[in-house]
Formats: structure tokens, sequence, C-alpha cells
């Protein structure tokens, strides 16, 4: 087993796990009866940047157990959603049953798409916390990419990487690096989605600053559309670290400034006959 592997295979048993405690009713982060009683769990980002998509083959990657992906499906998307932890693509088989939404989810590693998907989709999209575990965003892209019919888009919307450093801010500290993409291995403790859950499990993140993210969008062949940051946003992502303001977004105050929290990447699969442009 290559070391890629082996790290791969670190992060899939942290994510079985987490799988675990965010469908078990350990933490209330997702919600998923509210899914289940007709609401979405799409931010207000999130639908901002991906617009309408009822009628268009929608392909989530790294969808986990499937909250957004089945919140696609409910505004009119043919949706499948792509996971590499057998016990997520479980849970959300399961539970697009119980909502009575078409979906199809399947087992896979993003930057290793099944060649079955190719040229499927009108929209990708991967969200919040995705490109972090991603040792190659060549082979990340590149399948995104490779799975868009010819006018297509991608859409990510993520957590901002310089955010990603920031472990304390009274006084400043910073856990990672900006970017490099070199493999950091750590311990987890607990989960993102709160609680007091007895999680402590070894990880394997890679951080990727956004010229790498955007050079290996455009290597993959992809038109750039637009590039946004937001320096507020309406899910908590980095739990201790973020302020919560009256109106319940969040922001990431620091020396008097807020620093970006969120991006959105949104590009474009070029027609046939038409080129690459930044």
């Amino acid at each position: 087993m290559t070391d890629e592997n082996a790290d791969l295979e670190v992060n899939r048993q942290l994510w079985d796990r987490l799988t675990e405690v965010h469908t078990t009713g350990e933490s209330a982060y997702y919600d998923i009866d509210g899914l289940l009683a007709g609401r979405s769990s799409l931010t207000s980002i999130v639908r901002s940047e991906v617009g309408p998509v009822g009628g268009l083959d929608l392909l989530h990657l790294q969808c986990h157990f499937g909250l957004d992906t089945l919140s696609f499906a409910r505004e009119g998307a043919r949706v499948t959603g792509v996971d590499f932890s057998p016990a997520a693509v479980e849970f959300a088989r399961g539970l697009a049953s119980r909502a009575g939404l078409a979906a199809t989810f399947v087992q896979a590693d993003a930057q290793e798409l099944p060649e079955e998907l190719d040229g499927r989709f009108d929209l990708v999209f991967a969200s919040y916390g995705s490109l972090c575990w991603i040792a190659s965003l060549d082979a990340w892209f590149g399948g995104a990419a490779r799975v868009l019919r010819p006018g297509g888009r991608l859409v990510v919307v993520e957590v901002h990487p310089l955010m990603l450093m920031v472990d304390a801010v009274a006084p400043v500290a910073f856990g990672t690096a900006y970017l490099g993409g070199a493999a950091q291995v750590d311990q987890w403790e607990g989960t993102y989605a709160g609680g007091d859950v007895p999680i402590s499990q070894p990880s394997v993140g890679y951080p990727h600053g956004l010229g790498e993210i955007v050079t290996a969008a455009v290597r993959a062949g992809l038109a750039v559309d637009d590039l946004t940051e937001y320096l507020r946003d309406e899910q908590e992502h980095r739990s201790g670290v973020l302020v919560r303001d009256p109106d319940g977004w969040y922001r990431l105050p620091i020396g008097g400034q807020d620093l970006p929290v969120t991006y959105s990447l949104r590009a474009t699969k070029p027609g046939l006959g038409q080129r690459v442009r930044l």
C-alpha cells in the first residue's frame, strides 16, 4: 500500500466514525429530522452560487451522508452523491428512501471517479471542508471536468484556506500551513459538529491555497467564471474560533479586521470548439 493509499484509509476510518456520530443523535449539527420534515440544509451562499437546479443532472462530490444532495433533489435536480465512506453512503441511501426522494449514491474516492459517470452531469458541486482532504487537486478537478457535459458547471463553496490555518484568535495561533499540499498528520479530537463526542482518531489533511485551487481548475480544462470570498457565513465551521453576530452569522475578526471565512469558485467546461479562458 502506498503512503497516499494508507492516508486515504486513515481518513476513511475517521469519516466512518464521524458518520456514526453525525447520524445517531450525538450531535445536533446535521438536521436530519428537518430534511425529513421537508426543510432544506442548503445555506443562502450555496443557493446564490449554485442557482436553480430544477431539471439538472447534479453530481455532489464528498456528499457525506447526503443532506445537501437530497436538498437539491427536493428542488428538482436528478442527483448523484459520491463519498468514500461506506458508512456514509449506506446511511444516505436509507435517508433518501425515508425522505421519499430519488437519488443515487456511489462509494468512490473523488480523486478516482468511476468512468461510468463520465459526461453525464450538468453541474458538479462540492462544499465546506472538501478540498482539505484531497491529496491531488489535479486528480480532483480533472475528475470533475471529465464527468461534466460540455457547457456544464462546477460550483465549489468552501471553507477559506486562511481560516483553516487559524487555531486560536487571542492570541493568534496557526495550526497548519496555508498552501503547498504536503500531508498534515494530526489527531482528530471530537467533531466539528459540536457536542461532547469521544472521538480520538488520526487524520491526514492537505493545505491548498486559493492560487493552487484556481490553477488546478484551469489545468483541468475548466474556464473559471468567478472567485468570490466571503467575510461571514451561516455555519460555524471552526468551533471556538469564529464569532457569532447578533443576526446569527459567523465571522473571523483578527486585529480589528474580519478575515475571509468562505469562498466560492464557479467554473464552466467549455463547449465543443471553445477554448479555456482565464
